[in-house]
């Protein structure tokens, strides 16, 4: 029975201690983020008041949870894998950058999952550039941890298509779905097999950061492109546009693009408006119109004022 620590947070974290439940690995420990985030004495208080969907799924299955340590590089945790002598460290989700110290620690292997094809896509939020960049298909990864970011030799790797309609937060989480079962088939071949990794291609690698460039762009970017930004910014950041000076920001499930059937064709221009529903459609450099109903003006305080505001300010043939 494989001795397995699981390290992480958010829907990445759980599928990988489901995976490993399925294939009835032994759970010897498991690292959640508010660990190291937190004190213990804010991190306890926070447990009984405002418990996170992470610590409520631990304790639903009686994890025994990894505690009083501050990093992955610590001298304390550590220890603690020394003490727990796992056989595989499981890695799903994580800000710290393992030290070789701390990844040579289990007797089989330091696995990440990354939530990319990789070598494409390394760093953090791949759902966020994935769809922005207009790709047909992204997947999850799972690789050796190694000294370098997301670099590890590949261990399996599986495709998950991504579909004209989705956002950064359906893709994750049909990437994460995805991961258990690839999660749980690799633990399975660990205990009976021999694999052998698969060196990442340097060639095709791609590294992105956080996501940046939110503000839509309509007479430099097509409709597709701005949706797209829209759509891949969900939920994790607000994409914005400006009338004169005031920033409004679009709902990515209330978007569309659609054929321009008004008398406005320059890119710019606003073709639509009804403040009843906070629509603004607006030509873009294709001559197609990006339709954004449920509009809100971006400062969260001015929300309430947003369909006021689209009345009495925005008209119909407005350059933006």
């Amino acid at each position: 029975m494989l001795r397995v620590v699981i390290i992480g947070y958010g829907e990445m974290f759980t599928n990988l201690i489901a995976a490993a439940l399925d294939t009835n690995c032994k759970i010897v420990g498991v690292l959640r983020k508010e660990t190291v985030k937190y004190s213990p004495f804010v991190r306890k208080l926070k447990d009984i008041l405002n418990p996170s969907k992470d610590y409520n799924y631990i304790k639903s299955y009686n994890l025994p949870e990894i505690t009083d340590v501050k990093s992955v590089n610590s001298s304390a945790f550590r220890r603690k894998m020394l003490g727990l002598n796992p056989d595989i460290i499981l890695v799903g989700s994580w800000g710290e950058k393992f030290e070789k110290e701390t990844y040579d620690i289990p007797k089989i292997a330091s696995i990440n999952a990354h939530p990319s094809l990789l070598p494409k896509y390394r760093g953090p939020n791949p759902y966020f550039w994935a769809i922005k960049n207009g790709e047909q298909e992204s997947g999850v990864t799972f690789h050796l941890i190694d000294s370098g970011y997301d670099t590890g030799a590949i261990l399996a790797q599986e495709v998950v298509k991504i579909y004209p309609s989705d956002t950064g937060e359906s893709l994750k989480k049909r990437i994460v779905l995805t991961a258990r079962g690839v999660c749980a088939e690799l633990l399975n071949s660990l205990k009976e097999d021999i694999i052998i990794p698969l060196q990442q291609n340097e060639e095709k690698s791609s590294y992105y950061s956080y996501p940046e460039g939110l503000e839509l762009n309509f007479t430099q970017k097509t409709a597709e492109e701005n949706y797209a930004l829209i759509r891949a910014s969900y939920p994790w950041e607000k994409t914005y546009f400006y009338h004169d000076i005031t920033p409004l920001t679009p709902d990515a499930k209330n978007t569309s693009t659609e054929e321009n059937a008004s008398q406005y064709c320059k890119a710019g221009m606003v073709a639509e408006v009804d403040f009843k529903t906070k629509t603004v459609s607006v030509v873009c450099k294709d001559g197609k119109v990006l339709r954004m109903s449920n509009l809100n003006l971006y400062k969260n305080f001015d929300r309430p004022f947003t369909k006021n505001y689209i009345k009495l300010e925005i008209k119909e043939g407005d350059l933006l």
